[in-house]
């Protein structure tokens, strides 16, 4: 078996509580210093993201979420724990631009060890830890290390949107001991939503 080391240094990648702030419920609560940690190997060797348990303020701990650029597709692959994916794809204006405020379709849908989630092209996505445990995934994103910083920020990914809206349209947040969806008021319209079967409720 031969396998190329070059970029072995440029694998591990995390996501700290500073850069999370932007995209929090409440950037201002408390929460741990690295909410998930990343290990890009890219579409052959895949990806593998381990998620933080806890909350922040009542909001699970959660990627950052990005919309891809370009076609691009995706698939996770749950190896350990339950977590909740949310999906959604923004509008767009007559020049094809994403409208960031305007969200065409959303999903929510909870997921557990030994299920897989499929991120279509044009679909923003993250995911939620909402077990007591660490949560443990596989993807098939790919990477490209040659680019200046592959690892924290990839090329292929647009995080803007994301950050102008401080998250998605909804939070995945604890509601009596289970997840549950608080709307996220900086969006105008949601034009299509399935909750997958998680409550909506006021904020907390």
């Amino acid at each position: 078996m031969k396998i190329d080391f070059t970029f072995v240094p440029k694998h591990y990648a995390p996501r700290p509580h500073e850069k999370m702030k932007e995209v929090l419920m409440d950037p201002t609560g408390n929460g741990p210093s690295i909410h998930y940690y990343m290990i890009r190997g890219g579409v052959k060797q895949r990806n593998i993201t381990v998620w933080e348990p806890g909350t922040i303020s009542g909001e699970y701990i959660k990627t950052y979420g990005h919309y891809h650029v370009g076609d691009l597709d995706e698939t996770y692959w749950i190896i350990f724990g339950q977590g909740v994916a949310l999906q959604q794809k923004l509008a767009v204006d007559e020049k094809g631009n994403m409208i960031p405020d305007i969200v065409e379709e959303f999903k929510a849908k909870k997921v557990k060890q030994g299920d897989s989630v499929y991120m279509p092209s044009g679909y923003g996505h993250l995911v939620a830890n909402v077990g007591i445990t660490y949560f443990v995934t596989a993807d098939d994103s790919p990477v490209n290390f040659d680019e200046k910083n592959a690892v924290s920020l990839p090329g292929h990914a647009d995080y803007e949107p994301v950050k102008k809206m401080q998250g998605f349209a909804y939070y995945v947040v604890e509601s009596n001991g289970k997840p549950a969806l608080v709307k996220n008021k900086r969006y105008k319209e949601v034009r299509k939503e399935d909750f997958g079967g998680l409550p909506v409720i006021e904020g907390v």
